[in-house]
């Protein structure tokens, strides 16, 4: 029994070292924290956000350059549709 103990004993010890250099407490605070959660969450929602509206003004940018250039290639029966929603777009941006 006595062996046992202490090869248990050792194991423990062995966890126990392996849990501080993994910061397991640390992260076990930040998430048994509430506020700390909701706070994070938080922040990287607006982040998020952020991201999400810079990458549709630049893909929208793209694409309406691609569709500004097709209408000087004056495709039959494309050109127009195309002008037309180039036109949509430069008076909603002049507003």
């Amino acid at each position: 029994m006595l062996r046992s103990n202490k090869i248990l004993q050792k194991k423990i010890d062995e966890l126990i070292l392996m849990f501080q250099k993994s910061n397991i407490e640390e992260i076990m605070n930040i998430l048994g924290s509430k506020k700390e959660v909701a706070k994070r969450n938080f922040i990287a929602g607006i982040f998020r956000g952020i991201g999400i509206g810079i990458g549709v003004t630049i893909i929208s940018a793209i694409i309406i350059y691609f569709l500004q250039k097709l209408v000087w290639l004056n495709l039959p029966g494309i050109g127009k549709y195309i002008s037309d929603i180039v036109k949509i777009v430069e008076t909603l941006n002049s507003r």
